[in-house]
């Protein structure tokens, strides 16, 4: 049951923790009996073991026999993942959009209602980072793979699809790509149309996502006094059954998620810095060159683990910003820097402007756009979430609730906008007002490297380019790790560092396995899969947030 809160005093006792700060003034403590770690196996060998055995076990047993069975059978599991990956998409992308509009709204009824007064961590608490600090670590660990990614492959994309129009087959359903009805031939209306579609994916429904998870985690941990782990977030509901089966099939489906999200991410980054070597150095891109390269990126992960949260994730993440800020800094003024700048706000009222329009769940023409593009995005995100949420529970104690909201919620989405406008636009300025159609002919991992290479230095561009992909990779291993094996370890912060070295290790297994098993289509198949059943256990999850806000001093 809910206990009392707690008085004002900061050194306000509480239930046990295990590297877990108690509240620090008032706050509303569960009063359970369950201690953090008490179900765990713990052991000393040659080295330190401190796990919740039934999620660990039954998660690495099942990632293990997943990936021998996609290594073994390499021919036959592509056919396979490309048919899962379809019928979720087609059967179900009225759902995924639905529900990350409901992210969205909760959100929002957050930030303006009284609950948004709540202070995680208790009523005293003070930040642990600074804003520069905390920005930088949410934002690298959020999307910056991506980013790099479909920075220019997306805007691009879209444009082309907008400009060809509406194509239909012979039973009069569409078969383009264009987002709504398209713009066929006319140019402007296109551009406008694809980063209207562009950052309608990277905007406010991924942060909003982000955002409840994240929220919710620190939450019943920081304030209740519970395990950093997501079957905490369903107490209110499940009460002590939380602690059982139940929990532990939470905790089994967000390590799946997770894992399968990351590895998408990590095989992305992979495809993209492998192009852009070979791009850049003539070294052919190769499975056995991509291979090679998650397996050195994940040893340099493996030292960034090591190092432990602030010296490695928190040292990495703020290289991270500061490259992509060098980056965006010199395409800006290189580029077409009038264009950006103004492009930069007429986005922001186009993307308001389409947002009811692409956020419409129902009765949509545009289905390649919607299930190939909106669905695949929604679930990824949620497969992201318990990763990146966990993260950005752990770096956000002592902000209030609307602090937290707006800063997760707008600022990315912000610098997202940005980003789109500044790689985005000046890839569809190129063709569009020089004419140069390098960048859209270029295959979609090419596509970033084929717009630097039509600016003044573009082999220094392209190279900080490839740093970037690769260090973004760095970073989300090393958080990804960290994440998972808080779940694993029965929501203890402080696991010994060989169980994140494993799940380390383990990523950089799952993207190889992926790769070789289906390439690009394997990974989208693995992260809408594990995204369907954990978006319904979000949903169920925001009636939770919602009661635990409800509960605490304001």
């Amino acid at each position: 049951m809910v206990g009392k809160p707690t008085d004002d005093s900061p050194n306000t006792p509480s239930q046990p923790s295990e590297g877990i700060p108690a509240p620090t003034g008032a706050a509303n403590l569960i009063d359970t009996d369950y201690v953090i770690g008490q179900d765990n196996i713990k052991g000393e060998f040659s080295f330190s073991l401190d796990i919740h055995g039934k999620v660990f076990i039954i998660s690495a047993a099942t990632i293990l026999l997943f990936v021998i069975l996609t290594l073994a059978l390499q021919n036959e599991v592509e056919p396979l993942f490309s048919s899962i990956r379809n019928w979720l998409t087609s059967h179900l992308a009225w759902l995924f959009m639905s529900i990350a509009n409901v992210f969205v709204l909760l959100c929002i009824a957050l930030i303006f209602s009284p609950l948004g007064k709540v202070r995680l961590g208790g009523r005293d608490a003070k930040p642990d980072h600074s804003y520069v600090g905390w920005f930088s670590m949410l934002f690298a660990a959020g999307m910056g793979i991506g980013l790099m990614f479909y920075g220019v492959a997306e805007p691009m994309s879209h444009y082309a699809a907008s400009m060809g129009g509406v194509t239909v087959d012979a039973s009069g359903l569409r078969t383009d790509w264009a987002p709504l009805g398209g713009a066929e031939g006319d140019m402007k209306a296109s551009a406008d149309l694809a980063m209207a579609a562009t950052i309608f994916h990277w905007g406010l429904h991924p942060w909003a996502i982000y955002a409840i998870v994240a929220l919710s985690l620190a939450l019943f941990s920081y304030n209740k006094g519970l395990p950093l782990s997501i079957r905490s977030i369903f107490y209110p509901l499940l009460g002590e059954r939380v602690w059982g089966w139940p929990g532990h099939i939470i905790d089994i489906l967000a390590v799946f998620a997770t894992l399968f999200g990351l590895a998408t991410s990590l095989g992305i980054g992979a495809e993209q810095a492998a192009a852009g070597i070979e791009y850049l150095f003539g070294i052919q891109s190769t499975n056995l060159s991509k291979v090679v390269l998650i397996v050195g990126i994940t040893i340099i992960a493996l030292w960034s683990v090591l190092s432990g949260l602030d010296k490695g994730v928190k040292m990495l993440s703020q290289i991270n910003m500061g490259l992509a800020l060098l980056l965006l800094v010199f395409v800006i003024i290189v580029g077409p820097t009038l264009a950006i700048f103004t492009g930069f706000f007429k986005n922001l009222v186009t993307y308001v402007e389409y947002l009811p329009a692409l956020s419409n769940p129902f009765g949509r023409t545009d289905i390649e756009f919607t299930q190939g593009w909106t669905a695949f995005y929604w679930a990824w995100w949620i497969s992201w979430s318990p990763f990146v949420g966990m993260f950005i529970a752990r770096v956000s104690r002592g902000r209030t609730v609307r602090e937290f909201l707006i800063s997760v919620l707008l600022v990315p989405s912000v610098v997202s906008v940005l980003w789109m406008t500044t790689f985005g636009g000046t890839a569809i300025d190129q063709v569009t007002t020089q004419s140069l159609m390098g960048v859209k002919d270029a295959v979609l991992e090419l596509k970033l490297f084929a717009m630097l290479g039509e600016l003044p230095l573009k082999e220094i561009s392209s190279f900080l380019g490839i740093i970037l992909v690769i260090v973004f990779f760095i970073t989300s291993s090393d958080s990804g790790s960290l994440v998972i094996d808080t779940i694993t370890a029965g929501g203890k912060v402080d696991a010994p560092v060989p169980q994140r070295v494993f799940w380390a290790v383990i990523e950089g297994v799952i993207a190889i396995a992926l790769l070789l098993g289906g390439g690009l289509v394997a990974l989208q198949a693995m992260a809408v899969s594990t995204g369907l059943p954990f978006a319904i256990v979000l949903m169920i999850g925001c009636i939770s947030l919602v009661k635990g806000l409800m509960s605490e001093p304001r």
